[in-house]
């Protein structure tokens, strides 16, 4: 399994040959060319195909036009935009793409673009995206195709040359501090030994000419691999950036998968497939190499400036966010003919920063099933911006254990709370297996019916937190310990395996002959079809 055998894959990976071969314009077997979820530019021919994308061909100002086309698609799970007019646009750089991983209107294929960017059919649920994403962590990786050459490298500028302040670079929202050419790109750091190679997703907005000035918070990835270098006493990190990004890589990139996992591996898995990958002009970084764009550089130690404000996934603008984050400098820029650059603008419901959010869940899960505890399923509601997380309880397995409200929430908390897939996540509801958690009125009702205010609910104070939800940053107490909750939607019976109770709806208080019966005439009553 991935999980379990993960440093023996590195070791493999390091022994075994890794094929070099030549880029070919026409698709191999094993080539990512016309896979959708591992090439951005064949991802977009598919929403085409699918009917879910908005060829814009008027011209569009990156000022605040796009950001605002892309927020109202958010807003109402409209069809992604492609702008083919930017204006500024020159030398094929760029168009701009939005929505990658927003919903869709219609509810039979409302995830049809995450869907697709895991290489599911578009129709397929969120438990199905879910399910999908655990197995590949039962796989083992697969190693990359590494290509003397690939479509990311049909254009190159070098040092002097690039000037970001000259490029088409949005400013997204009104808020803004500054205009952000990166917030749905993969960064790409490696350990100092190697051993480690993250793909993750932190905004940046352009500070001059030839850098970037991107939020690098302490505890992520990109602080720990940053730490890795300071103790070996460098000044700055190799680093890539890969906009328009095979769209599993960017999916993966924004989940929490455990520290030394490197992203690509899990990709792999995911994708059953080699990635393809070529290296950077300017270090030995891989990228993928039908990545739309690449910027090459380095990741300075040292060097701060503003950062921010930024207006943010929790869908509140506080005046002042601003900050000193790290620089980074550009010294290549590398990309595709017509080159394509998604964004993602967050804010309310619902956007990138929601859907990927809500996959922490598949972490979490895992977590707590490690330590054998009674779960079978678990889902981050996008209706609490994916700061809730809803644990569907095996009932057989709890009485099994013999253990009570106190000791499982306790102990669920201490082992939750403590990890990354938590990040974002400050409540925890334990629900019955007569629930479906998936849904949202469901979740609720179980919820306002079997939590009991204070004595169901147990907090923990001691716990780290991120400052990202206003009532953790803003409200009273710290903004950087403690907020966490575990609420247990449990009656005390089901702890002993008995439930005397059920439903009172539609299927639960009738006969099943009665339920067909009044199906079959339902129309037919002057009823709309449900």
């Amino acid at each position: 399994m991935f999980r379990l055998t993960y440093h023996q894959i590195l070791l493999s990976l390091k022994t075994s040959p890794i094929r070099i071969r030549p880029y070919s314009s026409k698709a191999s077997p094993n080539s990512n060319q016309g896979d959708p979820q591992l090439d951005f530019r064949s991802f977009v021919d598919v929403l085409r195909k699918d009917g879910d994308l908005a060829d814009i061909y008027q011209e569009v100002d990156p000022n605040l036009e796009v950001g605002a086309i892309v927020r109202r698609v958010s807003e109402t799970n409209a069809k992604a935009p492609l702008f083919h007019n930017v204006k500024g646009a020159r030398d094929g750089l760029w168009k701009i793409f939005g929505n990658a991983a927003s919903l869709r209107n219609d509810d039979k294929f409302r995830y049809g673009r995450i869907a697709r960017s895991l290489g599911l059919p578009p129709d397929s649920g969120w438990k199905d995206i879910l399910e999908k994403m655990r197995l590949a962590t039962t796989r083992d990786p697969l190693p990359p195709n590494i290509l003397s050459t690939g479509q990311c490298k049909q254009n190159k500028i070098f040092g002097d040359d690039i000037d970001l302040t000259n490029l088409p670079v949005p400013l997204l929202h009104q808020g803004d501090g500054g205009k952000y050419l990166q917030t749905w790109g993969v960064h790409v750091l490696e350990t100092p030994d190697k051993s480690w190679t993250n793909w993750s997703i932190f905004r940046g907005m352009v500070h001059d000419k030839r850098r970037l000035a991107c939020l690098v918070i302490p505890g992520q990835h990109n602080s720990m691999i940053r730490d890795q270098w300071l103790k070996q006493g460098k000044d700055e990190v190799p680093w890539a950036l890969s906009l328009g990004a095979p769209p599993a890589a960017s999916i993966a990139a924004s989940i929490p998968l455990p520290p030394g996992v490197s992203e690509g591996d899990y990709v792999s898995a995911l994708a059953e497939k080699p990635l393809d990958m070529v290296k950077c002009e300017l270090s030995d970084l891989l990228v993928p190499a039908n990545s739309e764009i690449i910027l090459e550089g380095t990741f300075s130690l040292k060097d701060k400036a503003l950062e921010g404000p930024f207006e943010d996934y929790i869908g509140m603008h506080f005046e002042g966010e601003a900050g000193n984050q790290p620089l980074f400098t550009v010294d290549a820029i590398t990309y595709r003919d017509e080159a394509i650059l998604p964004v993602s603008v967050p804010g309310r419901l619902t956007d990138e920063s929601h859907t990927t959010a809500s996959m922490a869940s598949v972490q979490l899960l895992e977590a707590l099933q490690e330590h054998d505890l009674p779960f079978k399923d678990a889902v981050a509601p996008l209706e609490t911006l994916a700061t809730w997380c809803v644990l569907q309880v095996d009932n057989k397995k709890l009485a099994e254990m013999k253990t009570n409200p106190d000791e499982l929430c306790k102990k669920i908390g201490n082992i939750a709370f403590k990890s990354k897939a938590t990040m974002l996540i400050n409540r925890i509801l334990l629900i019955g297996d007569d629930v479906d958690i998936h849904n949202w009125t469901d979740v609720i009702w179980a919820y306002t019916s079997r939590c009991r205010p204070g004595i169901d609910e147990y907090v923990f104070d001691e716990v780290m937190g991120l400052p990202l939800t206003p009532y953790r940053k803003y409200g009273r107490g710290s903004s950087v310990k403690g907020g966490k909750m575990v609420s247990n939607c449990l009656l005390a019976m089901e702890y002993d395996g008995k439930r005397i109770f059920r439903g009172v709806d539609f299927r639960s208080s009738y006969p099943a002959e009665l339920q067909e019966k009044i199906e079959g005439r339902w129309t037919q009553m002057g009823f709309d079809a449900v």
